[in-house]
C-alpha cells in the first residue's frame, strides 16, 4: 500500500499571510517572461536540450510554475505533483528549479530523488496526484537534459494541455485568481517500494527467476540501485554493468543504444540473456544467451504470442509504429495477429492503445507498453516479464527468437540538418520527394522506405526496408545523398 498523505496541501492553517505571499509569488513568475525560441518547445517526448542552452534553472522555474497552474486547473481532485529524476549532472538543479515553480503556483511536491520515469508515472496513478514530472533526456548524451510531464492518470500529459503550459510560458494567457497558499516540497523516497513491489507483484504468486544468470547494463543511470535488487529479489543471479550513478557518463557508449559490452558480457559469463536500459530506465533492449541483439520487435512477438495464447491479447492486437519490421509485421499477421502502425514516439503508441483498447504496445527501440500491467512503457517491468517467459517456456532466448521470424534488412541513417525550417519543411523538396518515388517503384512489394524529420534531435532520418541487404543499402545511400544535397547547409 502506498503510505498516507504527511501534510495537507498548501500552508497548515492557510493564514492570510500565506495567501498574500502565494499570490505575490503567482504574479511575480507570471509576469516574468524568458527568452524562447520561436519553434515549439514541447517534442516527441517532453521539453529537451542542451544544458545552458535551451534548459536551465530560468526555464524550468516557469514551466514548474505553468505546470503546475494547467494540472491544477484540469485536475479533477486535490492532490501532489510526483517529482523524480535522473543522474545527470543538471537534474538537481533543474528539479529543485521545477519544484519552486510548482510550490509556487500552491502545489505541494512529493520528490523521489533518483528513480526510472515509469516510477513517477505509476505513483502518480495511484497516490491521488494531479500530475508529475521527470527530469530526464532518456538516451540523450549527459550535456542533455529534458522534463517529462505526466497527467494525473499517469499517461504523457495529453498534446493540448502542453500547448496551454506552452501558452503561459509565452505570456499569452494569464494566471487566473487563486487563493491558495504557498506549496510545499516533501522528500517520498519511500514511495519508490510501492514501484517496487508493483513490478514484482505480477510474477511473485506463481513463478520467480531462480536458475537464471542475467546481465543488466544500467548506463550509469535512473535505475542503478532498482534493477539489480528486484531482479535479485525475484531469485535470478545478477550480473551489473555500469551500475553506479554517474551524470558524467550517462548512456556514453553503454545502455540501449550500445549493446556491444551487454553482448561480451554475456557471452563470456555464459548468460540467460542480458537487458540493456536507457538514462531513464522507460525502455529496454535484450540480448539472447548467444550475444545476439533482440529488440522490440521481437520483444513485443514473443510477449504477444503469450499473450495471445492466454486470451489476453483483444483481437490480437499489437500497436507499433512506422519504424516496426516487415518480418515482425508478416510473421504476426501469419499467427492470426493485427499491427497497427503509428508515428514514432511512445506518446502516440499509447494513445492508439487506449483508442483501440490494444492492450500491448512499443516501439523497435524498446519502449514496450503493456496495459495489464503499467500506464507507460516500463523498462524494467518489460525486462523482468522477458526474463519470465524464457524461464517459463524452458527454451532458451535464441531459440525464441528463430522460432520468431527473420527480419527484413533495415538500414536507418542519421542526417543532420540544423536549420529548423529546412529540417521540418522537408516534404516539400521535390528531388528527396522524387528519389523517394523512385525507390519506392523499384522496391515495389519488396521494401519500405520512411523519411521523417526527428522530433529530438536536429536530424532526418532515412530508414529503408527491403528484401536484401544490397537493396536496402543502394535506395539508403541515394536517398541519404539527395538529403544531404538538397536539404543541408
Amino acid at each position: 500500500m502506498v503510505s498516507s498523505v504527511t501534510r495537507t496541501m498548501g500552508i497548515p492553517g492557510g493564514s492570510a499571510s500565506g495567501d498574500v505571499l502565494g499570490k505575490g509569488i503567482e504574479n511575480s513568475l507570471a509576469s516574468n517572461l524568458i527568452p524562447l525560441p520561436t519553434n515549439p518547445l514541447f517534442g516527441t517526448d517532453g521539453i529537451r536540450g542542451r544544458v545552458g542552452e535551451l534548459l536551465n534553472a530560468p526555464l524550468a522555474l516557469q514551466v514548474g510554475f505553468w505546470a503546475g497552474i494547467v494540472l491544477r486547473n484540469h485536475a479533477t481532485q486535490v492532490g501532489p505533483v510526483i517529482l523524480g529524476q535522473d543522474s545527470r549532472n543538471s537534474s538537481d538543479m533543474l528539479a529543485m528549479a521545477l519544484s519552486a515553480g510548482l510550490t509556487a503556483a500552491g502545489l505541494e511536491v512529493w520528490y523521489l530523488g533518483l528513480c526510472p520515469t515509469p516510477c513517477v508515472a505509476y505513483l502518480t496513478s495511484i497516490t491521488g496526484a494531479i500530475g508529475g514530472v521527470m527530469i530526464s533526456a532518456s538516451h540523450n548524451p549527459p550535456e542533455d537534459n529534458g522534463i517529462k510531464v505526466f497527467g494525473e492518470n499517469g499517461g504523457k500529459l495529453p498534446q493540448l494541455l502542453q500547448a496551454e503550459i506552452e501558452a503561459g510560458l509565452r505570456g499569452k494567457i494569464s494566471t487566473p485568481g487563486t487563493d491558495s497558499n504557498c506549496g510545499r516540497h516533501y522528500s517520498r523516497f519511500e514511495l519508490i517500494d510501492d514501484y517496487s513491489s508493483a513490478l514484482k507483484n505480477p510474477l511473485d504468486n506463481h513463478l520467480n527467476l531462480q536458475g537464471m544468470k542475467i546481465v543488466l547494463d544500467l548506463a550509469w543511470g535512473a535505475a542503478v540501485g532498482l534493477a539489480p535488487t528486484v531482479f535479485t529479489q525475484m531469485g535470478a543471479e545478477v550480473i551489473c554493468l555500469h551500475n553506479e550513478a554517474d551524470g558524467d557518463r550517462i548512456n556514453v557508449n553503454c545502455g540501449s543504444t550500445h549493446l556491444d559490452i551487454l553482448a561480451a558480457t554475456v557471452q563470456e559469463h555464459n548468460a540467460d540473456l542480458g537487458f540493456a536500459f536507457d538514462g531513464d530506465a522507460d525502455r529496454v533492449l535484450a540480448v539472447d544467451n548467444t550475444g545476439r541483439q533482440v529488440n522490440g520487435d521481437y520483444i513485443l512477438y514473443l510477449w504477444g504470442r503469450q499473450l495471445q495464447q492466454k486470451q489476453q491479447l483483444p483481437d490480437n492486437l499489437i500497436v507499433s509504429t512506422v519504424m516496426a519490421n516487415l518480418g515482425f509485421e508478416k510473421a504476426w499477421q501469419q499467427q492470426g495477429g493485427k499491427l497497427i502502425r503509428t508515428a514514432v514516439g511512445d506518446q502516440y503508441v499509447q494513445a492508439e492503445m487506449v483508442r483501440t483498447g490494444g492492450m500491448l504496445g512499443g516501439e523497435q527501440s524498446g519502449h514496450i507498453l503493456c496495459r495489464h500491467y503499467a500506464v507507460t512503457g516500463d523498462g524494467l517491468l518489460t525486462a523482468l516479464h522477458l526474463a519470465a517467459l524464457v524461464k517459463d517456456t524452458g527454451v532458451s532466448l535464441g531459440e525464441l527468437v528463430d522460432q520468431s521470424f527473420q527480419t527484413y534488412p533495415q538500414l536507418l541513417r542519421n542526417v543532420r540538418v540544423i536549420d529548423r525550417d529546412r529540417r521540418l519543411g522537408w516534404k516539400d523538396c521535390q528531388p528527396v520527394q522524387k528519389a523517394i518515388a523512385l525507390a519506392e517503384a523499384a522496391m515495389g512489394d519488396s521494401g519500405r522506405i520512411l523519411v521523417r524529420a526527428s522530433g529530438t534531435e536536429p536530424v532526418i532520418r532515412v530508414m529503408v526496408e527491403a528484401a536484401n541487404a544490397e537493396l536496402a543499402n543502394h535506395w539508403t545511400n541515394e536517398l541519404v545523398s539527395q538529403v544531404q544535397q538538397h536539404l543541408m547547409d
